[in-house]
């Protein structure tokens, strides 16, 4: 299991045990396989995802520390949400971030906390030359996560299933 760490959180990978319980929305068993952390109600905005995480990890085993990692908060012991990348670097030597925390933790500087963490574990990873990622096509928290990341505006594109988004990147 990797685990990355920064000031105020742990980011912890998924491997398919811990996406079992977190599709499963098996709170006690997710608690104790993460040491026995705090677990909100909906600490995930994207419930859904989870199960498709663990199929695809429980088939592509080798790309556990790519897909998912849980966010965890030290000083509350307490599951705050999610982040990891989308797969492997593609052709390009890119790789698209997300990232996600629940609500009672939002403005207080974490999800730029934990995407900096990836960030900075991705630039020892063979192979990747650009952070890329996507956001709705407007203002919003995440830009500003992006904006002081250091990604730059790419875009604005569509995309099937969002409609209107922008895309961001930054050189590695």
């Amino acid at each position: 299991m990797l685990q990355l760490e920064s000031k105020h959180l742990y980011l912890i990978s998924g491997q398919t045990d811990t996406l079992d319980a977190a599709a499963d929305n098996d709170h006690p068993l997710l608690s104790s396989l993460l040491g026995g952390i705090a677990i909100p109600e909906k600490w995930s905005h994207f419930p859904e995802a989870l199960a498709w995480m663990r199929d695809h990890l429980r088939e592509f085993p080798q790309e556990a520390g790519w897909w998912f990692y849980f966010i965890i908060h030290k000083q509350d012991t307490r599951l705050i949400g999610t982040a990891g990348f989308k797969g492997y670097p593609e052709p390009d030597g890119s790789v698209e971030i997300g990232y996600e925390i629940h609500p009672d933790y939002q403005g207080k500087g974490l999800a730029t906390e934990a995407a900096q963490a990836l960030i900075d574990d991705v630039k020892n990873r063979p192979g990747v030359l650009k952070i890329r990622a996507h956001t709705l096509a407007e203002a919003n928290p995440s830009t500003s996560v992006l904006k002081k990341l250091g990604l730059r505006f790419v875009q604005e594109k569509i995309d099937i299933e969002d409609g209107k988004i922008w895309e961001w990147e930054m050189l590695l």
